[in-house]
C-alpha cells in the first residue's frame, strides 16, 4: 500500500530511551544551573525517561511524576535509569500539578515535557538534522501531544516547508486550540494518551501555529492508529507506540493527502511500548 509518492521515515525511536526527547532534555539541563536536589519532571512516560537518562549521564537525582495509567514498561525503565517514580492522578495534567508543587518544596530544576524554550530548541535540532538528511522534503508529518517536537521543527523550517500536526481524536489539543482561536483544555483519552495526552497545547507550540510555521492540524481515530502501528510492523518491521503511529495513520486514512511527486517525511518519534501483540500478529 503506497501512502505517499516519496516517503521517508525519520527513525527518532532509535534515539537514547526510544524517543526524540533526550534532545530537548539535555539542552534544558546543560543550559541551566542544577541544585543538589536534582531534576523534576512530569510525564506520560517518555519525557520522564529522557530526563532520567540525562540525570543518569550527568549525575543528577531525578524525580518523575507520572499518571497511574502509565504503562508498566515505561515505569520499569524509569526505575532502571535510577529515577524516583511518583504515580499520581489519572492524566498528565495531574502529574504536572503534583510535580510543580514538589518543585516548590525542594528547589529542584523543573524540566517541562514540552513547553520550555530550551526543551523546544533541543527538539528543533531534529529539524536541522532532517534538512540535511532529506533536503528535498516538501512536508514533515508529526504526531502531537503538547507540541514541543512540532514547535521545534516548525521553528527550524519557519514556513519554508509544510509541517503537519497529527493528533488522535482523544487528545486534540492543537486541533481544538486552532478551532477555538486559543489554547483550551481537553480531556485526554484513547490508545495514545500515554504519549499524546497533554491537557492543552503548549504556549510555544501555539505561538508557532499562529505564526504559520505549522501548516495544518488533522485528527485520526484510535482504530486507524492501531492499524497503522500494525502496518509499520508488518511492512517495515518497525515497532512503535500508538502515539507515534498516529502520524502514519494520517496518510493511510487520507486525513493528509500528498499531491503528485510530494516528498513526505514522517517522524517516528517513539517506541516505548509492549511489542508482543505485534510480534504474535506478524
Amino acid at each position: 500500500m503506497e501512502i505517499a509518492p516519496r516517503l521517508w521515515l525519520k527513525l527518532e525511536l532509535l534515539q537514547h530511551t526510544g524517543t526524540f526527547k533526550p534532545r530537548g532534555m539535555f539542552n534544558r539541563v546543560l543550559s541551566s544551573d542544577v541544585a543538589a536536589e536534582g531534576l523534576i519532571v512530569a510525564s506520560g512516560g517518555n519525557a520522564g525517561l529522557a530526563t532520567a537518562y540525562v540525570g543518569q549521564q550527568l549525575g543528577h537525582r531525578v524525580e518523575v511524576f507520572v499518571p497511574v495509567t502509565t504503562p508498566m514498561i515505561k515505569v520499569q525503565r524509569l526505575e532502571d535509569y535510577g529515577a524516583v517514580v511518583v504515580k499520581t492522578g489519572e492524566v498528565y495534567a495531574d502529574a504536572l500539578a503534583a510535580s510543580e508543587q514538589r518543585r516548590a518544596q525542594t528547589g529542584a530544576l523543573l524540566v517541562h515535557a514540552y513547553d520550555q524554550p530550551e526543551v523546544v530548541a533541543g527538539q528543533g535540532t531534529l529539524g536541522r538534522e532532517l534538512a540535511e538528511q532529506v533536503p528535498a522534503a516538501d512536508t514533515v508529518v508529526v504526531s502531537v501531544g503538547g507540541g514541543g517536537l512540532i514547535a521545534g521543527i516548525g521553528a527550524w523550517y519557519a514556513g519554508t516547508r509544510r509541517v503537519i500536526a497529527v493528533e488522535s481524536r482523544g487528545c486534540p489539543t492543537m486541533h481544538d486550540a486552532h478551532a477555538a482561536g486559543r489554547p483550551v483544555e481537553v480531556a485526554a483519552s484513547g490508545v495514545a494518551k500515554d504519549s499524546l495526552g497533554a491537557a492543552r497545547v503548549g504556549d510555544i507550540a501555539w505561538s508557532h501555529l499562529q505564526a504559520g510555521h505549522i501548516s495544518d492540524c488533522v485528527l485520526v481515530d484510535d482504530a486507524d492508529i492501531l492499524s497503522a502501528r500494525r502496518w509499520l510492523w508488518q511492512e517495515v518491521r518497525v515497532v512503535t507506540e500508538p502515539g507515534t503511529a498516529a502520524a502514519v495513520a494520517a496518510l493511510r486514512t487520507g486525513a493528509y493527502r500528498p499531491v503528485a511527486d510530494e516528498t513526505v517525511v514522517i517522524v517516528l518519534c517513539g517506541a516505548n511500548t509492549e511489542p508482543t501483540d505485534l510480534v504474535s500478529a506478524g
